[in-house]
């Protein structure tokens, strides 16, 4: 019987927080825009979506800081997390192992969608474009691991194939896991040792398959 090959584990990594620095050039950006606003600085961050702090702030704030973000430029212009791009690499050429970034446009998509492609082009080259899903729904993606750093990821399926690992960002940092959730501090963190681990578990599931090819 000819032995079967390991499957690959397929990673999903999202792009904005966890490649791109988002909120970092948000701050910024809105400072250089409307330098006399009250803004949140990244310490103080709290809840995913920046609009609805910032709404809470003062009303009139939550489109001043959406018009930042939907602006042309804004995605483009980004700066890596520190690691990113290493580890995006490295991931890419370990044995047995798939990489895609997930990542979600804006519902006002004018401009994110094609600066998202041309900031992974520009950063990690074009064999990386191959490997984005574009997606509002990352429930219905196929994956071993979802890297994300939106705590709470919800869509059409409610028990998605992936296991979620928070990766740590200001507005999440305050957040306590139950133990069965895992978290990446920073691409400094042991990501591949969450990949080793997610690896031995496909290969335990398919050994009632016929013996694995090493």
């Amino acid at each position: 019987m000819a032995a079967r090959r390991a499957r690959p584990v397929r990673v999903l990594v999202d792009m904005d927080g966890v490649l791109a620095d988002f909120e970092a050039g948000l701050l910024r950006a809105f400072q250089r825009r409307f330098p006399g606003e009250p803004h949140v600085p990244l310490e103080e961050r709290r809840g995913f979506f920046a609009q609805e702090q910032y709404r809470a702030l003062r009303p009139d704030l939550a489109d001043k800081v959406a018009s930042v973000y939907e602006a042309p430029g804004f995605f483009l212009d980004l700066e890596p997390i520190p690691g990113a791009l290493e580890a995006m690499r490295e991931m890419n050429a370990m044995q047995d192992t798939e990489v895609f970034i997930c990542t979600s446009p804006l519902k006002k998509y004018d401009h994110c969608v094609g600066e998202k492609f041309r900031w992974v082009e520009k950063h990690l080259g074009p064999q990386f474009v191959e490997r984005i899903i574009l997606t509002r729904d990352k429930t219905v993606v196929s994956g071993d691991l979802l890297i994300d750093d939106k705590d709470t990821i919800r869509g059409q399926e409610e028990t998605p194939s992936w296991e979620h690992i928070l990766f740590t960002c200001c507005h999440n940092q305050h957040l306590a896991l139950p133990p069965t959730r895992r978290r990446l501090l920073s691409w400094s963190d042991n990501w591949r040792e969450i990949i080793g681990s997610k690896r031995g578990a496909v290969q335990q599931d398919r050994s009632g398959l016929g013996p694995l090819q090493e």
